[in-house]
């Protein structure tokens, strides 16, 4: 298994494989840029196909906790980590400890917190073996209601430049995954007129949609084929490809999934199809903003109007991109670098 020469090793600083043999920890921490600050970005926890496919999600993941870090104005850089395995059979209080004496080891150039498979009862566990942790509290550690509002208001800069509106009223937005923050997003998005078509692999989730919050539900596999305003991916990333981009039926891409986009260059063919997309480290940097508010002690009054701004970021880069030419996520990308890269 290759780094230095893997297609998403894209200049990383450090990457750590840790194990511990009495746990059956199995993860990796790849720190991308600190530039700005120690590395922030949350622990995922997934039963992975391969260690390979860790290893590639690990990386494309740091990296776009560098530019996601960069575009919402954080002084912090970018970094990730993943523990392989099911968050439903293998985790236990003692893995996440061992997780965070490898934290520790790496003396504050990674500062970890939840992600997908992970909780903040984790990260309290992580907390008894390094201080590098935040979203310890089970009261204020979920960072998921900031993502989700961070996307709603994305969402409604896009729906202002790709369909000339300001209202949700009324729009078909086919929301996909109905975790943490799609929920959150999906009732935000209720809550302001949208009509929901939505999917899970969790059939509850499916259905208190459609009882709560009036959802048409679909398979799994049937959400790129639903005709909508918006396209919502909120589960795993790498949905918007060349297959599924066949498929599409949709005038703008708003959604909370990380590394939405499965090569870079699909930016440049949703632009030429006329659908606008919100690039996935802009609009989905809530829940960030959030943590990093946790870590400088900063007051959580002040995380709400921060998150607000997303929506100017993401009207400056649909500007830029219409000015331009150019795809939105070349256009977030050319901004965030000039924020981080080292002269």
């Amino acid at each position: 298994m290759n780094v230095f020469t893997h297609i998403d090793f894209d200049g990383h600083e450090q990457v750590v494989f840790a194990h511990d043999a009495k746990t059956g920890l199995k993860a990796i921490i790849a720190v991308h840029n600190t530039a700005l600050g120690p590395a922030m970005g949350g622990c995922r926890m997934w039963p992975y196909a391969s260690e390979a496919d860790a290893l590639t999600d690990v990386l494309r993941l740091s990296r776009g906790m560098t530019y996601k870090n960069a575009m919402a104005g954080l002084p912090i850089g970018g970094g990730k980590s993943v523990v392989i395995g099911s968050s439903r059979t293998d985790k236990s209080p003692e893995l996440m400890q061992a997780l965070g004496e490898a934290i520790e080891r790496l003396g504050g150039r990674y500062i970890t917190a939840e992600d997908v498979g992970t909780s903040p009862a984790d990260m309290r566990a992580v907390s008894t073996s390094t201080r590098h942790v935040l979203g310890t509290s089970a009261e204020t550690g979920d960072p998921s209601p900031f993502t989700a509002l961070g996307c709603f208001v994305g969402a409604r800069a896009a729906i202002r430049h790709g369909l000339g509106r300001d209202s949700f009223d009324g729009l078909r937005v086919a929301l996909q995954g109905l975790g943490h923050v799609g929920w959150h997003y999906a009732k935000h998005l209720h809550e302001a007129g949208a009509k929901l078509v939505v999917t899970d692999i969790d059939e509850a989730a499916m259905e208190r949609a459609r009882r709560e919050l009036g959802a048409e539900v679909v398979a799994p596999e049937a959400i790129y084929d639903v005709e909508a305003d918006i396209y919502a991916p909120c589960a795993l990333g790498a949905t918007v490809n060349a297959e599924t981009l066949t498929r599409l039926k949709c005038k703008i891409i708003a959604g909370a999934a990380n590394n939405q986009l499965a090569r870079p260059e699909i930016g440049e063919l949703l632009r030429d199809k006329g659908m606008l997309y919100a690039p996935d480290f802009v609009i989905n940097a809530g829940g960030i903003i959030k943590v990093c508010y946790d870590y400088l002690g900063k007051p959580l009054a002040e995380v709400d109007s921060h998150v607000r701004r997303i929506e100017d970021t993401l009207d400056e880069v649909f500007q830029r991109a219409r000015r331009d030419g150019q795809a939105t996520s070349a256009v977030a990308e050319h901004i965030a670098e000039a924020r981080f890269k080292r002269r």
